[in-house]
Order: structure tokens, then C-alpha cells, then sequence
């Protein structure tokens, strides 16, 4: 079980500490809210989760294009 959780931690987009950390609440306790209200509302949780995932990729995107880091 242990290895199961850290292959998914290891490899999330990290949407449910990014929010923990911006609220100031338990990351265990929003992972459980998306997991309990996927199954409750047949999935629609999955589809917030995942636009909010593509939102951080972009977001990240464009601030490495606005502050390119250029070695020599």
C-alpha cells in the first residue's frame, strides 16, 4: 500500500498540496474531498481536478517564458 501512494504522489500534478498550501488546510483532507465527492457526483470532481492541474502547467509556462534563465 505504501508503495502505491508514493507511485501516485510521485507522479500527481499536485493540485491538492498547492491548494492545502494556499488555504492553510490538511492536504489529506481535500484529497479525501475529491475522492468521496468523485464517487458521490460520478466524476465530476475528476474534470475540476484536471483543469486545475492544466491551469498550474500553463501558468508555470508562462512564467518561465517571462523570466528565461540563459547559462553561458
Amino acid at each position: 500500500m505504501q508503495k502505491l501512494k508514493l507511485f501516485f504522489e510521485e507522479r500527481a500534478f499536485g493540485v491538492c498540496s498547492r491548494l492545502g498550501e494556499k488555504f492553510n488546510f490538511p492536504i489529506d483532507s481535500i484529497r479525501l474531498f475529491f475522492i468521496y465527492s468523485s464517487f458521490i457526483t460520478l466524476g465530476s470532481p475528476v474534470i475540476i481536478y484536471v483543469s486545475m492541474a492544466m491551469m498550474m502547467k500553463i501558468r508555470k509556462y508562462f512564467r518561465k517564458m517571462n523570466n528565461p534563465v540563459l547559462f553561458d
